[in-house]
């Protein structure tokens, strides 16, 4: 059951709105309510401005992607889903499945349940023909370090559950599936999982696809007891970026700092965050040397990479395009064991990392203190590409619907 973009979304903005409230005056303490109140007029007002996407303050930047053969087959995703899709039931299919211009691709949180309620059909309510059905469609969309990373930050809601006992808000299987328009060779269609610290966006046109924006990320970052004891989260996205910032010279690592101090959580291109505006800061590609190109490099290809390895190819041959318009700016220290924040951001791709306060963990770490124990990350495609916009635009103008 698909809704209409235009006529149904501000009444479905204000169903979801009241129905949350109420549910969250039933259920969570005035602290988690007035976070849950807060986060939901900011979601309602983000969903109300028409996608424009992420651009710099010199405004959109036209003609970056086109419709093209990549020669790398969609084949085994498109398969995938159809199987997926067709175990769900009249009732799940109505919660699960909408247009490809739906503004559900765009009304996801990295937050837990308790904040945002989600649609789609979770992984906790399927049953077993269906789970194996979904990890089928994460095996072939991604990569096996991707579906390694998706696997261990579900994990860790299970520690977070374990440490806190709340089963509302936490569980390793409460992440939701949803499909945009309906799988095809040549026409556009996608599939969005969404979670607490785990979102990924995955639009497919032709043998194309764009999987963004994407946010993973996980509270604690080392299970240290309970089911998933020895589970380690996002330590290539750290230990990288670390290693660039580290293999700069002083006077580079002067122009690279946007602030010494990390004080606070920095990350500004999270949920909610489709059109914001965001000017490079750091040091740009251009002022790097070979070696530190390649070390930029390898930090951008460890999160291009949990796409499956022909797409992150493609893409990471867009990016390199642009690696000397790459910026990549750095908030904290740099030493072995520093608590920091980046962004590598150029004309088709942003991304941040960031070590926040703690949240779940809260009976080890200090409150308000971010910690390597807590890290957010969320990858973006700049200038109107974000969930295969500005490639859906050029198929519809091409070939009206």
């Amino acid at each position: 059951m698909n809704r209409s973009t235009s006529v149904l979304l501000p009444a479905f903005a204000l169903l979801g709105l009241a129905v949350g409230v109420a549910w969250s005056q039933s259920q969570y303490p005035e602290g988690l309510l007035n976070q849950k109140s807060s986060f939901m007029r900011g979601a309602a007002r983000a969903m109300g401005e028409p996608f424009r996407g992420l651009t710099t303050s010199g405004g959109l930047i036209e003609g970056l992607f086109s419709v093209r053969d990549t020669e790398v087959s969609t084949a085994p995703v498109r398969e995938a889903a159809n199987a997926l899709l067709s175990t769900l039931d009249t009732a799940q299919l109505s919660r699960a499945h909408f247009a490809v211009e739906d503004p559900e691709w765009r009304d996801w949180s990295n937050v837990d349940v308790g904040i945002f309620a989600r649609r789609g059909v979770s992984l906790e309510e399927m049953n077993e023909e269906q789970k194996a059905a979904a990890w089928n469609l994460l095996d072939v969309s991604l990569s096996a370090a991707g579906v390694e990373k998706t696997r261990s930050i579900m994990r860790t809601e299970q520690t977070l559950l374990e440490l806190n006992g709340e089963p509302i808000r936490y569980h390793e299987e409460k992440y939701y599936f949803t499909f945009m328009g309906m799988p095809s060779e040549s026409e556009p269609w996608g599939w969005q999982l969404d979670g607490h610290h785990l979102v990924i966006n995955y639009f497919v046109l032709g043998d194309q696809v764009v999987m963004t924006p994407a946010f993973w990320g996980g509270e604690p970052v080392v299970a240290e007891s309970g089911k998933y004891a020895g589970n380690i989260i996002l330590q290539g996205e750290q230990d990288l970026g670390l290693a660039l910032m580290q293999s700069l010279s002083p006077e580079q690592q002067t122009t690279a700092t946007i602030d010494p101090e990390k004080t606070r959580n920095n990350m500004v291109a999270a949920a909610n965050q489709d059109n914001l505006v965001l000017d490079p800061e750091g040091i740009r590609g251009s002022e790097l040397d070979s070696s530190q190109k390649l070390a930029l490099l390898a930090v951008i290809r460890e999160y291009v990479g949990n796409l499956r390895d022909p797409h992150a190819d493609v893409t990471m041959e867009e990016i390199g395009e642009h690696l000397d318009e790459t910026w990549f700016g750095w908030r904290g220290g740099s030493a072995d064991d520093a608590v920091f924040y980046y962004r590598i951001q150029s004309p088709v791709i942003l991304i941040e990392f960031d070590h926040q306060n703690p949240v779940g963990t809260l009976q080890k770490n200090q409150p308000g203190v971010p910690t390597r124990d807590h890290i957010h990350t969320v990858v973006r495609t700049p200038n109107g590409n974000d969930y295969g916009k500005d490639l859906l635009a050029q198929h519809l103008a091409e070939q009206p619907h």
